[in-house]
């Protein structure tokens, strides 16, 4: 996979924008919403102008026209150039065939489940199982609708994401069996990690304290 200039995936989502025709900013904005582009992408709309000029500085888009309205500002129309087109496939053709780590917040969370006892993650954990289901439902209702109106090429971001969703459920519900049942290699010594015991009630030794010494014993 090759560095690239420019590794902002607003960046991407703006070169994919005007691959339908040449935009100003703010209708590039509208055109990200309208399609829920910001469901699968993380986009900052305030810096939306600076990576258009980025875009613009390495030769990726270019002013293609300037409106002017009556009074209104004058709006600075962009279009993709044949190296953003490039660059856009390029960049796709990545993602698309190379795995990239990723570290969801829930994964961090998870190599570091040690600091919580087992009889505190349980309930946490049915929480979570509990939010998921309700998304996992929201999610297949609002697909069901949006394949009543759209062609599935335009919604397979929303399987995916509702079916990672469905794997993280899944995977919750089988780990808080294998809590309940006591099943988990390892859960006794997880246990006793958090019982008391004098090295964590007295918690790290430290050099005794001199004791004071007696007016005659002081130095002069």
């Amino acid at each position: 996979m090759g560095r690239r200039k420019l590794r902002n995936p607003l960046a991407l989502a703006v070169l994919a924008t005007l691959w339908q025709k040449p935009m100003h900013p703010y209708e590039i904005a509208q055109t990200l919403r309208r399609q829920g582009k910001d469901s699968s992408t993380k986009i900052n709309y305030g810096s939306l102008y600076t990576v258009v000029q980025n875009l613009e500085k390495h030769g990726f888009v270019e002013v293609t026209d300037v409106e002017r309205q009556g009074n209104r500002p004058e709006r600075t129309v962009y279009g993709i150039t044949p190296a953003g087109r490039q660059e856009a496939t390029e960049w796709m053709s990545d993602l698309v065939a190379f795995p990239a780590k990723e570290y969801p917040i829930f994964e961090t969370a998870l190599s570091l489940l040690g600091v919580l006892h087992p009889d505190e993650v349980v309930p946490l954990l049915k929480e979570r199982l509990d939010a998921l289901e309700v998304q996992i439902a929201s999610g297949r209702g609002a697909l069901e609708k949006l394949y009543e109106t759209l062609p599935r090429l335009f919604l397979v971001e929303n399987e995916y994401q509702l079916h990672m969703v469905e794997a993280e459920a899944e995977w919750v519900r089988g780990f808080l069996d294998e809590l309940a049942q006591g099943a988990l290699p390892g859960i006794e010594e997880w246990k006793s990690f958090h019982e008391p015991g004098p090295e964590r009630e007295s918690g790290p030794e430290r050099e005794p304290r001199p004791e004071p010494k007696s007016g005659s014993e002081r130095e002069p």
